[in-house]
């Protein structure tokens, strides 16, 4: 990563208190089946934008456009990787890591590097591009700018890793990733939710990024309830192509399944209901101690709960 901010090294002033780098785990940080991955990706989403902060030598991430309107770090893909959330305890300490580079002129990535009592559970990378609203557009409009005060990209430096694979993924160049073919559209089975505005919205407005990994977690224990209750992600690639406006329904769809030793496999999408726009692809390994047997004589979601709403 080029042009690195380490959370250690940032410019930005920052408390330790409400930054630390090693937490104890409590209720908070925990569910069932281990580590929290919807309070982790808040806090390294949170991360992500003060470190922002930091890279433009800011006290705090106010960023706004020449018009002096809010500018915000929309998601563009997130990768959680070789994971070990279910060996998370209460009272365990989980050091983060945390670091991020500029990669294009509208792109940043940030890598935060996980460890459980000094021992490495996994990394998780978040790709951000600079937004803003169009004038009463609400969330389905966004423009993508560019913002002067961040280290340069290096000349001839292009997109690597993930920020390549969501581009390559925008622009339909994917014909599969992690063991999906990517041509497979049929529905498998679906379910449909209302977001929220108090749980599932952020601050500025936006249909929060974690609220899209918790709809696909609904509907896996919609769609396979006994063989989800001790599900811990393995991995998760997720691609957001859009947003929703208060008020819109979504609706998950299982297009893909596969089963794995001790684990389970399954690719769904995002859409709005009202337009049938895809807002996020989305890519996950869980293990589970009751997951089918890697020889494809079961498969992972089965039963009645597969039928479609």
């Amino acid at each position: 990563m080029n042009h690195i901010v380490r959370l250690d090294e940032a410019r930005a002033p920052r408390s330790p208190a409400s930054m630390p780098e090693s937490i104890v785990l409590g209720m908070p940080h925990l569910t069932a089946s281990g580590l929290s991955e919807g309070w982790l990706l808040r806090e390294l989403g949170h991360r992500h934008w003060l470190l922002l902060a930091a890279m433009a030598g800011m006290a705090v991430p106010d960023f706004r456009d020449t018009d002096g309107e809010p500018v915000y770090a929309a998601f563009s893909a997130l990768s959680i990787r070789d994971t070990a959330f279910g060996e998370a305890r209460e009272n365990d300490v989980l050091t983060l890591s945390s670091e991020i580079a500029r990669v294009s002129r509208t792109q940043v990535m940030s890598r935060h590097r996980l460890a459980l009592q000094d021992r490495p559970i996994g990394t998780v990378e978040l790709v951000s591009a600079f937004v803003r609203r169009a004038a009463g557009g609400g969330n389905h409009a966004v423009a993508r700018v560019a913002l002067g005060g961040l280290p340069p990209v290096e000349p001839g430096a292009a997109p690597g890793g993930l920020a390549a694979l969501a581009a390559a993924f925008r622009h339909g160049r994917v014909g599969a990733h992690l063991g999906f073919a990517l041509g497979r559209i049929a529905a498998l089975a679906q379910a449909t939710f209302d977001p929220c505005p108090s749980q599932d919205f952020n601050g500025a407005g936006f249909l929060y990024f974690t609220s899209f990994l918790a709809f696909v977690d609904r509907a896996e224990w919609r769609f396979a309830r006994e063989r989800a209750l001790s599900a811990a992600t393995i991995r998760r690639d997720v691609f957001f192509r859009g947003n929703a406006d208060p008020g819109e329904t979504i609706r998950v769809v299982l297009l893909d399944e596969r089963p794995l030793p001790g684990a389970f496999a399954h690719r769904c999408r995002i859409e709005r209901c009202g337009d049938g726009a895809v807002i996020a692809d989305l890519f996950s390994i869980r293990r589970s101690p009751d997951a089918a047997p890697a020889d494809g004589r079961r498969k992972f979601f089965e039963g009645p709960a597969r039928r479609r709403e």
